[in-house]
């Protein structure tokens, strides 16, 4: 007898609810919210897309982009030889020589690079 009261005074609540509600206002929020769905569906299907062409792109790039980090320590590590064995060789010829460099240079750094590994 209770349960049965109970489901009377809760069908009795539901029916007042509906009433609160605009049937129109409801089957326009559920349109909305298709509507949005699909467009969300849509964005994460071009995204999916393009996340795969960036991986596809990044694969053939990478071995490049390695290689060629490779050669340009290697060739950092060339000139720092190369600018090292020239400051050596200045020294030995101011040295031997000293009015070798009249004009003064021999008091600039030969090496003006600016160091690429300081950010």
């Amino acid at each position: 007898m209770e349960e049965e009261s109970m489901r009377e005074a809760s069908e009795e609540v539901c029916r007042e609810f509906k009433t609160l509600i605009n049937e129109q206002d409801l089957d326009s929020l559920k349109q909305l919210q298709h509507l949005i769905l699909g467009r969300l569906q849509d964005s994460n299907a071009v995204l999916s897309h393009f996340n795969e062409y960036s991986e596809n792109c990044f694969t053939e790039v990478s071995a490049d982009f390695s290689r060629n980090t490779r050669l340009l320590k290697s060739m950092k590590s060339d000139l720092d030889y190369i600018f090292q064995k020239l400051r050596r060789m200045k020294a030995k010829i101011l040295a031997t020589y000293p009015d070798a460099f009249p004009d003064g240079s021999a008091k600039e750094v030969l090496d003006r690079r600016p160091d690429l590994e300081m950010p």
